[in-house]
């Protein structure tokens, strides 16, 4: 059997690794196109406090799935699935090689092996859950998941609200485990997948994270989350940068305490991506600022896919 004639060259990696100025430059030597894989930037809504990309490097490439929807619609893995699998085609049509680059983990693997076939969720139930963590926070949500589905518990991105939701979302309405599910199927896609993960030291990359926290508060992030005020109870909002500035915003902490936790809560969700994507073998990493054995890399394999 023949090999697909198309390809999509993946760059993952963690927050504040250089993931965005990498892609550009990968995608200007093939001459084609960037979708994003991020959760956040793709709310058009959200800009400073998500490091969506600057309208010079938009300029520089054309990207997808950037400012393309509202906070106030559900994007998930599967819209992100469909979405990105639209896109793909299309840029196919024009280059033999597409680009696509982020750290939100689940929404890759969607694109890349498909997504297990779960339960549609009741909007009530997913409505009634959300309000609860509202009021009660995460520790009311640990507790819940670790009851009703210790098996997720045990394995799941405990610290992840959107995730512990998710699980207790399909328990409520199945009764049975979120992992239950997970059918472990990969589907095949009709373009080939070339997979390159960024990483820096531990001290450099959390030097990048509190650097760009401090860039983030200079910008004007408490002004944009202020004015974000009506929609701070959206899944959208509920992440790291906005929650702790909501907290200082309602007098609960300091301006230093929210961006030291900012600051915190940044390398923790650094080193859970950093834990996902190790566990795909079929990444191979390098530093960010190597993009000449990128770009070397990606097409020795390109060239072996079409020999």
């Amino acid at each position: 059997m023949s090999l697909p004639d198309k390809s999509v060259i993946i760059i993952a990696g963690p927050t504040a690794v250089g993931k965005t100025s990498a892609a550009i430059s990968i995608a200007k030597h093939f001459g084609t196109e960037v979708i994003s894989a991020d959760s956040r930037q793709c709310y058009k809504e959200l800009n400073i406090g998500v490091a969506r990309p600057s309208q010079e490097q938009l300029q520089e490439v054309p990207h997808y799935f950037i400012a393309s929807h509202s906070v106030q619609e559900e994007v998930n893995a599967v819209v992100f699935e469909k979405y990105a699998l639209e896109k793909v085609k299309q840029i196919h049509q024009q280059h033999d090689t597409a680009i696509m680059v982020g750290g939100t983990g689940l929404y890759i693997r969607a694109f890349t092996e498909g997504l297990d076939d779960i339960p549609a969720v009741p909007k009530e139930t997913r409505e009634m859950i959300n309000k609860q963590y509202a009021e009660k926070g995460l520790s009311w949500l640990q507790k819940q998941v670790k009851e009703m589905d210790p098996l997720f518990f045990q394995r799941g991105e405990i610290l992840n609200p959107q995730r512990l939701i998710r699980a207790l979302e399909v328990f409520e309405t199945t009764g049975q485990s979120i992992l239950a599910f997970r059918k472990g199927e990969k589907v095949s896609r009709d373009f080939n997948i070339i997979k390159i993960a960024l990483e820096l030291p531990k001290e450099q990359l959390h030097q990048n994270i509190h650097f760009r926290t401090e860039e983030m508060i200079k910008q004007g992030l408490i002004e944009e989350v202020q004015s974000l005020n009506e929609y701070k109870n959206l899944n959208a909002l509920r992440t790291v940068g906005y929650t702790e500035i909501f907290n200082y915003l309602e007098h609960k902490i300091s301006l230093q305490e929210a961006i030291e936790q900012i600051k915190i809560n940044t390398r923790q969700y650094a080193k859970r991506q950093m834990t996902w994507f190790k566990k795909d073998l079929m990444y191979s990493w390098f530093q960010p600022a190597d993009i000449h054995n990128m770009i070397s890399f990606a097409t020795k394999q390109l060239s072996h896919l079409n020999d």
